[in-house]
């Protein structure tokens, strides 16, 4: 079995067509930064509140905001990991770019599935950041 040249018009029609991908592809990343940053915020903030001494009566109150904490940190993920599916769909969108070129078959039914895939992971990711945002500021986040 011997592979043939895939021609050079194919090649650059499928470089022309990973761009857009590619694209999304560094601002997904972006975004993962940005809800990474978050994370370790909340992160951070709860294991402040946990070190408070059972002795520290002007603080103790800040202990109630731990499931407050708990649930922004478990939206954070859940949005990290959608945000990380949709940069794996959108590479996997690229890889079949050029693996259909090198074996000269149709690939747009298949990117179009993996766009619109990449596409929707990102959506839901942007939609639970948003949920995390909306339960974020409350007067705990007042005090030290």
């Amino acid at each position: 079995m011997t592979v043939e040249a895939v021609p050079t018009t194919q090649l650059s029609q499928v470089i022309a067509q990973a761009t857009a991908p590619s694209f999304l592809l560094g601002a997904v990343s972006g975004f993962v930064a940005v809800l990474i940053g978050r994370m370790n915020g909340v992160l951070d903030r709860i294991r402040t509140i946990n070190a408070i001494a059972e002795e520290d009566a002007a603080r103790q109150r800040l202990k109630g905001d731990l499931p407050r904490l708990i649930r922004r940190a478990q939206l954070l993920n859940r949005a990290i990991y959608l945000a990380v599916g949709s940069a794996l769909a959108t590479t996997l969108l690229v890889i079949l770019g050029f693996v259909s070129a090198l074996l000269q078959v149709q690939h747009e039914p298949g990117a179009a599935v993996m766009f619109i895939v990449a596409l929707s992971l990102m959506a839901v990711s942007l939609f639970t950041l948003g949920r995390e945002v909306r339960i974020a500021l409350t007067e705990y986040d007042h005090y030290n």
